[in-house]
């Protein structure tokens, strides 16, 4: 099973999402940043179906608070898994595995909120805006190795390629993938290339861009 992670900018539609799966037609699951889809969830379950993929990531509805939430879509374009910031982590199994989301600073503010936190296959972590210190960027890296070996999951995360928290003016990118035991099969910092990661074997490639 091949997963792509992309690194966006934030945009109104869903033009990059639909770029980078067209040039990497062989991926099962594409993982997003959070807010990324902004109100184009309909748009989004159109492309997983017409390209018969798994999306994971997730969306803003600008109506509510807190606005973010987490969003799985299944092949069928069907949302399998919508939960709301800072509520409690659920669970949805696509592709054969138990999955996960851990939404942007949901990892420092609550971790992995859950009594149903067991045979997890991979939790992923769709970030906002990048990184605002090179101190934060190792907090979030160093709690996200500590969830994997905790609950001995794969751990995927991955932000926007711009944007800087409360006009900080800083943003450092960044996208991770930490294995079951804790260590790192890739942690990019300020390099936003899409990259394809094979599950099984852990092998990591650039994606066609």
């Amino acid at each position: 099973m091949k997963c792509l992670i992309i690194q966006p900018k934030l945009e109104n539609g869903i033009d990059q999402l639909e770029a980078v799966v067209k040039k990497n037609p062989t991926v099962d699951i594409v993982i997003f940043p959070e807010g990324y889809l902004n109100e184009n969830v309909e748009l989004a379950c159109k492309l997983a179906a017409n390209y018969n993929i798994v999306l994971i990531g997730g969306y803003r509805r600008l109506n509510e608070q807190p606005k973010d939430r987490v969003i799985v879509i299944n092949r069928k374009g069907q949302v399998t898994l919508d939960r709301i910031k800072y509520s409690k982590t659920t669970f949805v199994n696509e592709e054969g595995l138990k999955i996960g989301q851990i939404l942007c600073d949901e990892l420092i503010v609550q971790g992995m909120n859950s009594q149903e936190a067991s045979d997890i296959d991979l939790i992923v972590h769709p970030i906002g805006v990048g990184m605002f210190s090179i101190e934060q960027f190792e907090e979030w890296v160093t709690e996200a190795t500590n969830i994997a070996m905790t609950y001995h999951t794969m751990v995927i995360g991955t932000s926007h390629a711009d944007g800087s928290f409360g006009n900080t003016g800083v943003s450092i990118p960044i996208a991770y993938c930490i294995d079951r035991d804790g260590s790192a099969i890739f942690i990019s910092k300020n390099d936003v290339r899409a990259r394809i990661l094979d599950y099984e074997s852990k092998e990591v490639v650039f994606a066609n861009n």
